[in-house]
């Protein structure tokens, strides 16, 4: 079958397409067929060998995917070849079959597309765990998102508005800030690009301050890191909680006296860690998602959809972090 794979340590132009053998389900694990597996920044990072995980190469990258079931492994009853999935792999997704566990797949709606399922789980399914268990976001709180007109950022915005937060979301550009504007966020700011000396950190806190109000921000969502880190938690309000989700401007240095003067919580999410700790917890997280999906509201925004062929690119503009909302390469028809 074909992938487009890493084989040697590098950026996306060193991926290339080639062949890997057709996957063979074993005991509780399924063969998919991929049509459409979404980008996200584990891809940019897995294949420079930077990602907690190393899997052997050659690998294809792609750690979230859609597709047809074409093949069942022993003790697998409740899934049969035709069923469309979607699913969380870890790597392998820009290939044209993947083997998944079955634990890890959930029935894709005839009503939803394969461009729309791919791009569910991996940014939905880490905002709702981290709002809702980590967070403990409620309604009436404000929530102040970093990196918001992204992927994770946009679900991050119709989560806490379905939750009934006043949503303060927090971007590079303008065109960025009405993304966030057209999911929801009752409110923006637009900050400029990292790196910052001591004077534009103090202006970026106090914009942050300026937007969340004088009470504060009750929940941060930090899927950025860097620099952007420090301004945003001198805003958050007493016994606030800041969530650290990820790190594509770099990984941060807190001064932890922040948190003694705000009595304020600094919480990780590592969404993959707990759907593996606790499956029927987040089953119930996915299940909350599918409803709120038929609900209207929430609705993965796909900005762009790429060739298998083009696979690369896609991870290329998500790394120089130009895209908005969720970037989906197209693996077949």
């Amino acid at each position: 079958m074909r992938a487009l794979l890493s084989k040697e340590v590098g950026g996306p132009e060193t991926l290339m397409m080639g062949e890997l053998p057709d996957p063979v389900a074993k005991p509780g694990e399924v063969v998919v067929a991929v049509k459409a597996c979404a980008i996200n920044f584990p891809d940019v990072i897995i294949i420079e060998d930077k990602y907690q995980f190393k899997p052997p190469r050659p690998f294809a990258p792609g750690g979230e995917i859609a597709g047809v079931v074409e093949s069942v492994g022993e003790g697998v009853t409740d899934l049969k070849p035709g069923d469309r999935v979607l699913g969380s792999t870890g790597w392998n997704g820009l290939a044209e079959k993947v083997v998944v566990e079955r634990r890890r797949l959930y029935p894709l709606p005839d009503s939803k597309s394969f461009e729309q399922g791919a791009a569910l789980l991996m940014t939905y399914g880490t905002s709702i765990h981290a709002l809702l268990d980590r967070g403990h976001l409620k309604a009436g709180d404000t929530l102040l998102i970093l990196g918001a007109a992204g992927g994770i950022g946009l679900s991050a915005i119709e989560l806490g508005k379905a939750f009934g937060a006043r949503v303060v979301a927090a971007v590079s550009s303008e065109e960025k800030a009405a993304a966030a504007k057209a999911a929801g966020a009752d409110e923006t700011v637009v900050y400029g690009r990292a790196p910052f000396d001591k004077e534009a950190s103090k202006a970026l806190a106090e914009q942050f301050k300026a937007a969340v109000g004088p009470d504060g921000a009750n929940v941060i969502y930090d899927p950025v890191g860097g620099d952007y880190a420090e301004p945003a938690l001198r805003s958050i309000a007493w016994e606030g909680r800041y969530l650290v989700v990820g790190f594509p401007a770099g990984i941060p240095t807190l001064a932890l006296n922040l948190t003694l003067l705000k009595s304020c919580d600094v919480c990780g999410v590592f969404w993959g860690a707990f759907a593996a700790r606790d499956p029927k917890a987040n089953a119930a997280h996915v299940d909350h998602l599918f409803r709120l999906w038929e609900e209207g509201k929430i609705n993965p925004h796909v900005s762009e959809v790429f060739a298998f062929e083009d696979g690369g690119k896609a991870i290329a503009k998500l790394a120089d972090r130009g895209a908005i909302g969720k970037l989906v390469v197209r693996v077949a028809s």
